[in-house]
């Protein structure tokens, strides 16, 4: 069960507005990416919630991954996205492709600074 866990935090994101609100357009990209780094989306969810007083609503991205999963919240009145990338070592290491795929996530968005962490996850059998 050994993996790599990649979480970061991203702060005053600069990209389109739209990036932090249309779900479809940020799942469907999310999908490019994630083919891009050659690790394998099995099935996703892509959800906007409603409007609130504080502006428009939340995005979530869900993408179950045949390596293990890639999760993306965002929070538009305040520009700033959570991302996380957990890759199982399913037939060998998959941290290049997590940490581009990380990469990837964190230029999309554009932010002033992240907070990013890295965690191996499991034992070597």
């Amino acid at each position: 069960m050994k993996g790599l866990h990649l979480t970061a935090d991203l702060y005053r994101c600069r990209c389109e507005p739209a990036w932090l609100t249309d779900a479809a357009r940020l799942g469907d990209w999310c999908l490019a990416a994630i083919a891009s780094v050659g690790l394998v989306p099995v099935q996703h969810m892509f959800h906007t919630f409603p409007r609130t007083g504080d502006g428009p609503g939340r995005v979530s991205v869900t993408v179950l991954l045949a390596e293990s999963h890639v999760c993306l919240h965002t929070w538009p009145q305040e520009r700033s996205v959570t991302c996380d990338v957990f890759v199982c070592d399913v037939g060998g290491d998959l941290s290049a492709q997590a940490r581009g795929l990380m990469t990837a996530l964190v230029e999309r968005f554009q932010p002033e600074w992240t907070e990013q962490r890295s965690l191996d996850r499991g034992e070597e059998a």
